[in-house]
């Protein structure tokens, strides 16, 4: 059995209030949209049929070649939309109709459904949830062999009807002749003049066809997004699921309900992840390290043993038994060695720190390059902007060299190795090897060779 899926992505989004595209509003770092497509690729089918509406341009730019695009130039209902999409797929014999708004539906379900059409051979295979509150779904109604016998809107339910707690879920599989010929019978014959999938399902039990109810194990699965609140349920499942999935692999989150990671995160064994810690973006974590209270990664690459303390590092590299923070920041395309010291409101931006030094506090390195084992006192400044057109000069710090508290680094400059500068000195020159530069502006008061 071949399977062909169809995604439905080309809704307005009307209670959304966006000028975005519904299925391009994120969720955990990604829009949803992505969740829905990678679910359809680890089930194992092939590439599907996207239908889009407004803003095809933005999803088709997002998206790239993952999919075929059709576009719904005109929004007149679900049954509509998959009669669009249709037209990529002429000789289809089963299709596999779902929706871009519903981010959380699991690879594992879609294979379940998929092993019941093929082995159970229906006309359709409808997903159905069991909710708590069902109040505005349609109500599946069954039939003595627990197959679907109607499909009730709630708004043209009985009392008896509306007391089922077994919802449409509107995940579908239909035998490709069924679904043309029911699409041909489908009439906009309620108060939005709209085509719905629904009555497809309709037209098919009064034919004989038989419907397969599947229920989904977790009903936060089929959870579609059409609110802002809804995105912020959503959010707030996945990164459970998230989560789960990090502490089942050995990290420890003290705190779940105030940390918050995207996905595509990947977090190392016994590493710990304190409340209000934020892993955004493409972030690697390593083994044994301590994340938080209050961090924030984003796009970082953290090696084994690293501690990051109530600070951010954006787009940046730290290497292993580095301490940073409290208060640091470390700003896009710093490379930092290991056993690394960065304290208290140091900020650091597109530079290079070697092994073993030490940048305690309130310290500013930019477009710098500091060797190891250097010492940067308190108040430390490179100076590096040097002209009006945003032009930024280069500071070079070699091995060992110790910058006295406040200095200011007036680049482009290098201070040499084992060289000193003294405590509120304006270096605007060289600093030789081993020698120790003082004043305002620095002057060179002793010079001495540097060995080994």
């Amino acid at each position: 059995m071949t399977v062909r899926p169809i995604i439905l992505a080309a809704g307005v989004g009307k209670r959304m209030k966006s000028s975005l595209p519904k299925v391009l509003h994120r969720i955990c770092g990604r829009p949803m949209i992505h969740y829905v497509l990678e679910a359809v690729h680890a089930a194992g089918l092939a590439q599907p049929v996207l239908v889009v509406g407004r803003g095809a341009e933005a999803v088709r730019a997002e998206l790239g070649d993952v999919a075929t695009f059709v576009e719904q130039a005109e929004q007149r209902g679900t049954a509509h939309a998959v009669q669009v999409g249709l037209e990529a797929l002429p000789d289809a014999s089963t299709i596999l109709v779902l929706y871009g708004d519903v981010p959380l539906l699991a690879p594992g379900t879609l294979r379940r459904l998929l092993d019941h059409h093929r082995d159970a051979r229906p006309g359709i295979t409808l997903l159905t949830a069991r909710l708590a509150d069902p109040n505005g779904y349609g109500r599946v109604i069954r039939s003595p062999a627990g197959t679907v016998a109607r499909i009730v809107e709630d708004a043209d339910a009985s009392p008896e009807e509306r007391a089922i707690g077994e919802i449409n879920a509107g995940t579908y599989i239909f035998e490709g002749a069924l679904l043309r010929e029911g699409l041909g019978h489908v009439r906009p014959a309620n108060a939005q003049g709209e085509y719905y999938l629904t009555d497809v399902a309709a037209w098919a039990l009064t034919r004989g066809a038989r419907v397969d109810p599947l229920t989904v194990a977790d009903p936060t699965e089929v959870l579609g997004v059409n609110s802002r609140r809804d995105l912020a349920r959503a959010e707030a499942a996945m990164r459970d699921r998230l989560l789960a999935a990090l502490m089942d692999a050995g990290v420890t989150v003290v705190d779940p309900a105030t940390t918050y990671v995207h996905a595509g995160v990947v977090v190392g064994e016994d590493t710990v992840l304190h409340p209000g810690t934020s892993l955004e973006g493409e972030t690697r974590v390593g083994r044994g390290c301590v994340l938080g209270p209050q961090a924030r990664l984003v796009d970082a690459s953290l090696e084994d043993g690293v501690t990051v303390l109530a600070s951010t590092v954006t787009r940046s590299s730290v290497g292993e038994g580095t301490h940073i923070g409290p208060y640091s920041h470390l700003r896009p395309g710093c490379r930092i060695g290991r056993r690394v010291e960065i304290g208290n409101y140091a900020e650091i931006k597109n530079t290079t720190v070697g092994d073993g030094t030490k940048i305690h506090h309130k310290s500013y390195l930019g477009d710098a390059t500091v060797g190891e084992r250097v010492n940067v006192g308190a108040g430390t400044v490179t100076c590096n902007l040097r002209d009006r057109s945003g032009k930024k000069w280069p500071t070079v710090i070699e091995d060992e060299a110790f910058i006295g508290s406040d200095s200011m680094l007036v680049a482009p400059l290098r201070i040499g190795r084992g060289a000193t500068t003294g405590a509120g000195s304006v270096v605007t020159k060289d600093v030789p090897p081993g020698a120790v530069a003082v004043g305002v502006p620095a002057r060179v008061i002793r010079r001495s060779e540097v060995t080994g």
